[in-house]
């Protein structure tokens, strides 16, 4: 008899989970529970309680800081709508808890674990950069990277104890942040963007980033005008946010009424 040889159905060893704080964890459930409420009451009320930094004598640092505020929103945007249109992933959860219907690995999804929050963190950081004040910076951006990060951690956790060496091995070969855009064409091979899913799962956030983005500005340049003495007008920021208004009612209704389904087909 020969030696034994090593069984070819040895299972495979454990490939190691990524590793967080239990308390990062238990902080990110909370955020996961809570976010929808919680993220805009703070976004909201940082704006409420601050005022713009930028010196009154410098007009071109005033739009400097609008213009990168918005690229950086719209990229953030243009992100998610990529990753939403390509495949889409099931984040909301299930009772406010967090929940997969399955390990999504294809798609954006090979060039980074977290697409769609690194798109919600862009469009924050830009909206934080268009009122550009102190208190914003030193306390909204902190808190909404600590917020992401703690609610990636428990859903790192939930996805390990589901999905064990699959997902091991899923964290090792992609990043959990920042994409690889050299390998976009690749990750998109053969799949087909996907825009009526686009329309029905982004309009509603877009919309209110958007109209919250023109009305910044409109207030920024209220304040400045008022500063320099020059005239202001609102017309242009609030025909902005009726725009972004009627394109958000008409995304509703066609959401509600049916008439635009994912799959293409027809109200009955």
């Amino acid at each position: 008899m020969s030696p034994a040889e090593p069984s070819s159905t040895t299972a495979a060893p454990p490939i190691a989970l990524p590793r967080n704080p239990a308390w990062l964890v238990s902080l990110g459930n909370v955020f996961f529970k809570t976010r929808d409420a919680l993220f805009p009451v703070v976004l909201i009320g940082l704006i409420t309680l601050s005022t713009s930094a930028i010196p009154h004598d410098d007009p071109a640092q005033a739009r400097l800081f609008d213009w990168v505020g918005v690229v950086i929103a719209t990229l953030g945007q243009v992100l998610r709508i990529a990753v939403v249109g390509y495949r889409y992933i099931v984040r909301g959860g299930r009772n406010r808890e967090v929940y997969a219907e399955g390990l999504v690995t294809t798609g954006f999804f090979t060039l980074s674990r977290n697409p769609l929050y690194v798109g919600n963190l862009l469009i924050l950081f830009g909206l934080h950069l268009i009122w550009h004040s102190t208190l914003m910076l030193a306390i909204g951006i902190p808190f909404f990277l600590l917020g992401y990060r703690a609610i990636v951690a428990a859903e790192e956790s939930y996805l390990g104890r589901q999905y064990g060496n699959e997902y091991a091995a899923y964290c090792q070969r992609t990043p959990r942040w920042w994409p690889r855009l050299g390998g976009m064409r690749a990750a998109t091979a053969g799949m087909t963007f996907n825009w009526r899913r686009v329309i029905l799962k982004e309009y509603g956030s877009a919309a209110y980033w958007m109209a919250g983005a023109a009305l910044l500005l409109g207030l920024k340049a209220r304040r400045y005008a008022a500063m320099q003495g020059t005239p202001f007008s609102w017309w242009p920021y609030v025909a902005a946010i009726g725009v972004v208004a009627v394109l958000w009612g008409v995304a509703r209704w066609l959401k509600k009424s049916k008439r635009l389904r994912e799959d293409g087909g027809a109200a009955g």
